[in-house]
């Protein structure tokens, strides 16, 4: 997972280890040009948890805090993930990757949001604290596609006992439409 976080690296901020606070104080951090990087386990985000067939597996990140020319404090933050799913075709387990860039805007009260140039997103710091597992935690929920599809599963079939399966090449099976002669029926009745 590193090749994707490496890309911000420009040796103009200070790496750190893998070891990152779990809270920061997002001025002091742009204060120092600070970048945090490391992984965080899928089972810690509770959101995010909810949403998965599976919580097994980490995110990678990166968080890289400075100042823009208005003096916002700002982070470019990269976070990627093997997310496991449950495609609304097929109904099966599959992994959807999400990869995620962002620039975020520190702000203290929600009447700052207005005032940031429209290409950051606001991200809320409480108490002067942001906490990285939520950053991380929130690019990944956005991520995640409002209806999850496999782009492996073209089209399913349902069985009559409502079992889903892949599309079979033939069916000997003549095709059911159970509402095709609604509209006869509906003028029929119309007509009475």
């Amino acid at each position: 997972m590193g090749s994707f976080a490496d890309e911000w690296f420009d040796g103009k901020y200070e790496a750190m280890s893998r070891d990152y606070p779990d809270l920061i104080d997002p001025w002091k951090a742009a204060d120092g040009q600070r970048m945090f990087q490391g992984t965080m386990q899928l089972s810690r985000m509770p959101r995010l948890a909810a949403l998965l067939e599976s919580d097994a597996g980490e995110a990678g990140f990166s968080a890289r805090f400075g100042y823009d020319r208005q003096k916002n404090v700002v982070i470019d933050l990269v976070v990627e993930a093997d997310l496991i799913l449950v495609c609304q075709r097929s109904l099966s387990p599959y992994t959807e990757p999400v990869r995620r860039r962002s620039r975020l805007a520190v702000i203290e009260n929600l009447a700052e949001q207005d005032s940031l140039p429209g290409d950051y997103d606001p991200v809320l710091a409480e108490h002067h604290r942001l906490a990285l597992l939520e950053l991380v935690e929130d690019e990944l929920l956005l991520g995640i596609p409002q209806i999850p599809r496999n782009p492996a599963v073209k089209e399913v079939e349902m069985s009559t006992d409502g079992e889903v399966r892949p599309p079979s090449a033939k069916s000997d099976e003549p095709l059911q439409r159970p509402f095709a002669d609604l509209a006869d029926l509906m003028k029929a009745k119309a007509q009475e």
